[in-house]
């Protein structure tokens, strides 16, 4: 019997990526600029529209870094931070010297809870220390309340930084994500609905923030015919090569969208008959999510004790890989000291939720060993 390893969520090329990669190669641009990088900045530009700009980077946890300097976030500020996510989200505000402040996720879309977050904001302002930033994310690829939690940030005054590392393909009534806050954030990781092996992306609203982003992107090098600096710079920017397979995977992007989501629709169909299970989905129309992972709650009390950690082992003995939902970063050693506001939804969504393999180039005999699998438990 094949019991070869079924990922969560593999690489998926389309097969454009080696003629782009071939064309860097044939004309030597092989650095972190060239023809493949500008083209992919507009391809995206294109894609998510609402005259945004563009800069690709070397990982979204650049992007999220660069758009915390950008937003003047300096040591000892607070910057709010979504606890259910992945720590790509909050280790940013540390390499800034600020402090992270933590707020829960509502059961809805299991993104940043519009009632916690006020909460947070006039704590900190009590002990006048108003928040910089508010890193709102989309978990999953499932847009947070972005109206809720727009309207609460232009009461405040604070501006959005928007991870939608997870995210590429989703809207929010009809709007792609990655373009609701003052800045935005894509992702390009192997795992990710589209992939550039490792990459990242800054969203911004005008060509001076994405020029500023690029400049610091490429070591802050000033305007002169020798090496000077008067800023601290990164090492931050995509490589022409990596820009390459992402220029071959937009052209295939829409399709992995319809995949990831008919991988959602082959979990809701198998799961419809079994008690205590919930797939995370859509809570009305306003939301349209890619589905970049299919992730379920697993209710104890109303299927006979079985958790997902039971689940999680049994798949595992089968060479099928899942997930625990992010652990919420309240609860993380490395942040134990670090503020946090809200109750205990992110904790018992950590307890009880367990992401399934949602690759968008799973096979059907795939599937079928992942439906056997699950009847089976």
């Amino acid at each position: 019997m094949n019991n070869t390893k079924i990922w969560l969520s593999s690489p998926h090329m389309g097969g454009n990526e080696q003629k782009y990669i071939k064309e860097a190669f044939d004309t030597n641009w092989v650095a972190p600029l060239g023809p493949n990088v500008t083209g992919f900045e507009n391809d995206l530009e294109k894609y998510i529209g609402q005259n945004s700009f563009v800069g690709a980077l070397s990982s979204g946890t650049a992007g999220l870094h660069l758009g915390l300097i950008l937003l003047d976030v300096k040591v000892g500020d607070f910057v709010i931070c979504q606890t259910m996510t992945f720590s790509a989200s909050a280790n940013p505000i540390v390499y800034q010297g600020a402090t992270p402040v933590f707020v829960d996720s509502e059961k809805d879309t299991w993104n940043i809870c519009p009632e916690a977050l006020e909460v947070a904001i006039k704590a900190c302002i009590a002990k006048n220390k108003k928040p910089k930033a508010i890193i709102a994310v989309h978990l999953y690829g499932m847009p947070f309340k972005v109206d809720a939690i727009t309207s609460i940030a232009l009461k405040y005054e604070i501006p959005i930084l928007e991870d939608s590392a997870e995210a590429l393909g989703s809207l929010y009534k009809g709007k792609k994500c990655g373009t609701f806050g003052a800045l935005g954030v894509l992702s390009f990781n192997g795992n990710k609905i589209i992939t550039t092996s490792g990459g990242g992306a800054i969203v911004t609203k005008n060509l001076e923030q994405k020029n500023k982003a690029i400049f610091l992107a490429t070591q802050a090098r000033d305007n002169a015919p020798h090496y000077q600096h008067s800023e601290i710079g990164y090492n931050y920017r995509m490589s022409n090569i990596c820009a390459g397979i992402g220029r071959g995977q937009m052209e295939v992007l829409d399709h992995h969208v319809t995949l990831r989501r008919e991988m959602h629709n082959f979990y809701k169909n198998i799961f419809e008959k079994f008690d205590g299970i919930e797939v995370f989905s859509e809570p009305n129309d306003d939301f349209f999510s890619n589905y970049w992972l299919t992730a379920i709650t697993v209710n104890p009390k109303k299927n006979g004790d079985k958790t997902r950690e039971n689940l999680r082992l049994f798949l595992e003995k089968e060479n099928i890989e899942s997930r625990p939902l992010w652990k919420p970063m309240h609860l993380q050693p490395i942040f134990k000291d670090a503020p946090y506001y809200g109750g205990s939804t992110a904790a018992q969504l950590f307890e009880d939720g367990l992401c399934l393999p949602s690759g968008s180039n799973l096979t059907e005999i795939e599937k079928l060993r992942i439906e056997k699998q699950i009847n089976l438990f």
